[in-house]
């Protein structure tokens, strides 16, 4: 392997690491810090940049992002019993999308809004009712459920965050700089 590669590669590493960075306080942010309290926890838009990061980097790096800065939101935020179910359902999260396109507002990341929802909306129920309650609670169960409006406040906020982000960066070509 030349030098050149050796050192292209090392910077493309570089260059992953610390847009994943960039998008893991993104998210802590929009999450910690421009939230709404709700029931149990708090309705944020800190989604809609786990979108916008799974349609810019690959799929692992968006994964970590999501789950490093939803973590650090809930556990800096008081929630830290959160934090098991964070970190897996925002990195499954990340995997609706794709950035294989020219353009990070496609249809299918559209349609990719869906099944997150349905992941966050069963993964903090099925949380909530079998791990903080130390078996399987039905009524606990049923109480997470009972939070479905508001994960669809919150999902609705991401949608508009993440729908009006990306027009604007696809109006200016921003994938082109992103080349990973």
């Amino acid at each position: 392997m030349s030098k050149a590669h050796s050192a292209y590669s090392q910077t493309e590493k570089l260059r992953l690491l610390v847009t994943t960075g960039l998008f893991a306080a993104l998210i802590y942010v929009f999450t910690a810090y421009l939230h709404i309290p709700s029931g149990a926890g708090y309705t944020h838009a800190g989604d809609g940049l786990i979108y916008l990061a799974a349609c810019i980097l690959p799929t692992p790096y968006a994964a970590a992002a999501g789950a490093i800065g939803g973590a650090l939101a809930d556990g800096l935020s008081g929630y830290a019993m959160w934090m098991p179910a964070t970190i897996v359902i925002k990195a499954v999260t990340a995997m609706f999308f794709t950035r294989k396109s020219s353009k990070i507002l496609t249809l299918r990341n559209i349609f990719g809004i869906v099944p997150s929802l349905i992941v966050c909306i069963t993964g903090y129920a099925l949380y909530e009712g079998v791990v903080l309650t130390k078996g399987v609670s039905t009524a606990a169960i049923l109480a997470a459920l009972e939070q479905i409006p508001s994960y669809c406040v919150q999902v609705l906020a991401s949608s508009v965050l993440f729908v009006i982000t990306s027009a604007a960066l696809d109006k200016t070509d921003i994938k082109k700089k992103f080349r990973y």
